[in-house]
C-alpha cells in the first residue's frame, strides 16, 4: 500500500515537508487514523488482516509504531524498517502479524547512481529495497518490498528502475534455483505489461515469477491515476510454487482494494482514490493509491 507521504508532523516554523504545504500535527494525526481505518475496512471485508503488509512512502519507524498502536492492529503487529538515503526522506517498510510470522533475516538493499559530472562525491539516491526472510506456518518466504523511482520528467528514471530490477532479479534467481518461495511487492512505477516487469517474470530455468495483476490490468483495474490515465503500478508478484501450492500456500485471488469508503465521491473523479493532497491543496483523504491484496489458501 503506497500511503502517499505518511510523514512526521512539521515542527516550529517549518511549513512544508516533502512538498506538503502546512503539514502539521492535526493533519498527521488525521492521516494516521485514515490509514488505520483502511485496514479496519479490509479486516471487515476479508475477515482478517494480511499476515504481511508492505508500505510505501512512509517516514520512519516512529510513525509506524504509532500506527500499529491503533485499531485494528492494537500492538499485534511488528515492523521492519530501515532509513534510506532517499532525497525525499521516504522509505518502504514491512508490517507483520507477530502471532503468525517470524522474521528470520532482514536487510536494506541500497542503490546509488552517479550523476553527470562523474564526481564520486556526487551521487543520486533512491529508496532502498527491503528484503525479509520470514517464517509463516513453518514455510519460509523471501519477501522484497520496493518503491521504484517515479516516471516524472519524461521517464528519466527508467534506466534506474531497469537497473534495480535487474539486480533484484539476480537475487531472486538464486532463491528460485534453491526452490525457495519469493514474493515481490510494492509500487513499481510501471504497469504489469511494461518492459521491465515482463523481463522480471522471464526465466532461464524452470521456476519463475507469476504476476496476477497482469490480468487485472488488462481488465482495467487500476490502483492509481495520472491525469486521465488509469495505472496499476502497485503489484504483488510471486514465485510459481504459490500457483501449484507446492509452497504450502496456494494462490487464490488478487485484487485492487477500491472500496467506496476510500474512494473519491466527486463526480469528476468518482472511483479514484480519495487522496490526501491534490498538488499543494489539502483534501484530507487516505492516499492517491488503492491498496492491492492477494489471498492464499
Amino acid at each position: 500500500y503506497n500511503v502517499e507521504n505518511l510523514l512526521l508532523p512539521v515542527t516550529g516554523k517549518e511549513r512544508i515537508r516533502g512538498g506538503l504545504k502546512n503539514w502539521n500535527l492535526s493533519r498527521y494525526s488525521n492521516k494516521l487514523h485514515k490509514i488505520a481505518h483502511v485496514f479496519e475496512i479490509i479486516k471487515e471485508n476479508k475477515g482478517g488482516l494480511p499476515f504481511i503488509i508492505g508500505l510505501g512512502e512512509i517516514q520512519g519507524a516512529k510513525l509506524l509504531n504509532e500506527l500499529l498502536a491503533l485499531p485494528p492492529f492494537n500492538g499485534d503487529y511488528g515492523v521492519v524498517h530501515y532509513e534510506s538515503m532517499d532525497e525525499r526522506g521516504v522509505d518502504v517498510a514491512m508490517l507483520y502479524d507477530k502471532r503468525r510470522v517470524e522474521v528470520l533475516v532482514s536487510e536494506p538493499i541500497s542503490f546509488f547512481f552517479e550523476i553527470a559530472d562523474n564526481d564520486p562525491e556526487n551521487y543520486d539516491t533512491t529508496r532502498d529495497v527491503l528484503f525479509c526472510k520470514v517464517k509463516f506456518k513453518s514455510k519460509i518466504i523471501n519477501v522484497f518490498v520496493l518503491h521504484l523511482p517515479s516516471k516524472r520528467d519524461l521517464d528519466v528514471n527508467k534506466p534506474k528502475r531497469s537497473y534495480i530490477l535487474k539486480e533484484i532479479k539476480e537475487r531472486i534467481n538464486i532463491l528460485l534455483k534453491s526452490e525457495e518461495s519469493v514474493i515481490v511487492m510494492g509500487d513499481f512505477n510501471e504497469n504489469p505489461d511494461d518492459e521491465n516487469l515482463t523481463a522480471l517474470l522471464s526465466s532461464d530455468f524452470g521456476s519463475k515469477l507469476f504476476n496476477p495483476f497482469l490480468e487485472l490490468f488488462r481488465n482495467k483495474n487500476y490502483s492509481t491515476y495520472h491525469q486521465r490515465f488509469g495505472l496499476l503500478f502497485d503489484q504483488i508478484i510471486m514465485s510459481d510454487d504459490f500457483i501449484s501450492g507446492k509452497s504450502g500456500l496456494k494462490f487464490r485471488s488478487a485484487e485492487v482494494f477500491n472500496d467506496l469508503k476510500i474512494s473519491n465521491w466527486d463526480r469528476k473523479f468518482r472511483g479514484r482514490p480519495f487522496r490526501t493532497y491534490a498538488g499543494t491543496r489539502y483534501l484530507g483523504g487516505y492516499s492517491d493509491h488503492f491498496p492491492v491484496l492477494v489471498q492464499f489458501k
